[in-house]
């Protein structure tokens, strides 16, 4: 008789280690005997802690349960699937759940993270097989049939620059995964490094063989000491399967793999300014061109991704490109690990195609706010995002629909807002943001963003409303434009959206009707 509880940090913060002690110590008492599985998380948040029991029929849930409910669990016969107030039924049932295409996160909340023979039994380290078949050449050729764009925020193609890596003339070369997840209301990357590390390790293992590299680097922010130790956990597991180090898997290639923790330097989620850090330098943006495929960490060319890419790779060469590229629309194949936080009833991780629309994710997915009250506006791809009110809410969740309505997808976050929100005040604090997470290299970003600021709070004051209003417009296209980096040069989207949907918030009774 299987249980399984998370062992996710957003599990933990709602009391799973509780629950999980309550369980065993009752089943102890009452004779039960019961093997606890501590897994990932599903990503349904509000049913955490999600208490699983292995039936007949499937796994059935109980959630969210506190250790309160944990006798009359034992009463309702939970180990059996017996029926109980927290029930949910099927957990892959579950309406949220079942809408999913599970590619990436198939095996989140489904096997103990650091169990490798349940991973490989899910079909684990078969797309290292193949790719290792098909050889340097053949896999990026895979990797670029499959339309796979780099999931940290730009959308480049993976393929592409995994060619530029592969081809370039160089003694040593690196591959760096971006898992520096900084903006707010995402957290896919700890998911996933909490709740599947081996799938990070191995589409990192298939990159290092594709382009010719025998090292590479995880670059974590400090604030995950759950997913640091899960990887640290995986990585000499895979080493000492012989998956990792000298001879992976039997072949001629070697490939080392370490964490290394950031500081929690916003910019350093921008690759150059990341991999400065993993230099041991200032975390700084680098002019480019060169670009980081060719001149990359210690001046090597290097593939730097972000982690979720990397973590989709395993699913392309197993299952091949043409099966990935199935799912989306346009140029934009495949799926996307959609994250719904904020004011919002169902909060979670969904991982869905591309083509879904905005509103179907915050009304129907996320169940609309979580106050009961009308959304105002949803922020799309982190504190860099645009904000999108309702009537943009049939814009189809893609890169190229987003970028035509001045929105960004970003690393996948969705923020969701009620009509309690003052968009003045979100606005001025994109602006505040980016003064205080600003490397100070560029001109645009680290004083255009101290500008904007003051001319914010003059337009709310009311100080020459129509004035300050041009000024910011103004400033938000010097810093677009004139930024070396997406952090100043992104910065503009949120200020500008939201003073042109949301006019009303910027001292109405000081702004004309021509500026408005």
């Amino acid at each position: 008789m299987r249980v399984f509880i998370p062992r996710d940090a957003a599990a933990l913060a709602v009391g799973a280690d509780r629950v999980a002690a309550a369980i065993l110590s009752e089943a102890q008492a009452r004779g039960v005997a019961l093997e606890i599985i501590r897994t990932g998380s599903r990503g349904m948040f509000w049913l955490e802690p999600l208490v699983e029991v292995e039936t007949p029929a499937g796994r059935m849930g109980y959630g969210a349960v506190g250790v309160r409910d944990v006798p009359g669990l034992f009463d309702a016969d939970f180990p059996n699937g017996g029926w109980h107030e927290k029930s949910t039924g099927l957990v892959e049932k579950i309406p949220f759940f079942a809408k999913q295409d599970r590619l990436t996160f198939a095996r989140c909340g489904v096997i103990d993270p650091l169990d490798l023979d349940a991973y490989r039994a899910l079909g684990g380290y078969d797309g290292l097989a193949r790719a290792l078949q098909l050889g340097a050449a053949q896999t990026v050729a895979e990797v670029k049939a499959s339309g796979l764009r780099g999931r940290g925020g730009a959308g480049f193609p993976t393929g592409i620059k995994w060619e530029t890596v592969r081809t370039a003339v160089a003694a040593q070369k690196y591959v760096v995964c971006n898992a520096d997840e900084g903006d707010s209301g995402t957290f896919a990357d700890r998911m996933l490094m909490e709740g599947d590390p081996f799938t990070l390790i191995e589409g990192m293992t298939i990159a290092a063989i594709a382009v010719g590299a025998a090292r590479g680097y995880i670059y974590v922010r400090s604030e995950y000491p759950h997913a640091i130790r899960t990887m640290n956990g995986a990585i000499a597991i895979a080493r000492r399967a012989g998956l990792l180090g000298r001879a992976v898997m039997g072949s001629a290639h070697d490939f080392e793999l370490e964490v290394r923790t950031g500081a929690g330097a916003y910019v350093c989620g921008e690759e150059t300014a990341l991999l400065e850090s993993l230099e041991g330098k200032r975390g700084q943006v680098r002019a480019k061109p060169p670009i980081p495929a060719l001149v990359g960490l210690f001046g090597k060319p290097t593939v730097v991704n972000n982690l979720v890419s990397f973590a989709t790779i395993p699913f392309i060469l197993e299952k091949g490109a043409a099966a990935y590229a199935d799912y989306g629309m346009g140029r934009s194949r495949g799926t996307m690990p959609v994250q719904i936080a904020g004011n919002v009833k169902h909060g979670g991780l969904f991982e869905v195609a591309f083509g879904i629309t905005l509103g179907e994710l915050v009304n129907e997915i996320g169940g609309g706010s979580a106050t009961g009250r009308p959304v105002r506006a949803v922020q799309a791809g982190g504190p860099l995002g645009a904000y999108f009110p309702p009537a943009l809410f049939d814009t189809p969740y893609d890169y190229e629909a987003f970028a035509a309505r001045d929105g960004l997808i970003g690393h996948g976050g969705l923020v969701v807002f009620d009509d309690h929100v003052d968009m003045a005040k979100m606005a001025r604090f994109a602006m505040a943001f980016c003064a205080h997470e600003s490397c100070g290299k560029c001109t645009p970003c680290r004083v255009g963003s101290t500008r904007g600021v003051e001319v914010l709070d003059k337009i709310v004051a009311g100080d020459d409303a129509e004035e300050n209003i041009a000024l910011v417009k103004d400033l938000c296209e010097t810093m677009k434009f004139g930024s070396l980096c997406a952090l100043g040069g992104f910065t503009p989207y949120p200020v500008l959206s939201a003073l042109h949907h949301f006019p009303e918030d910027f001292a109405p009774a000081a702004i004309p009707a021509a500026a408005q």
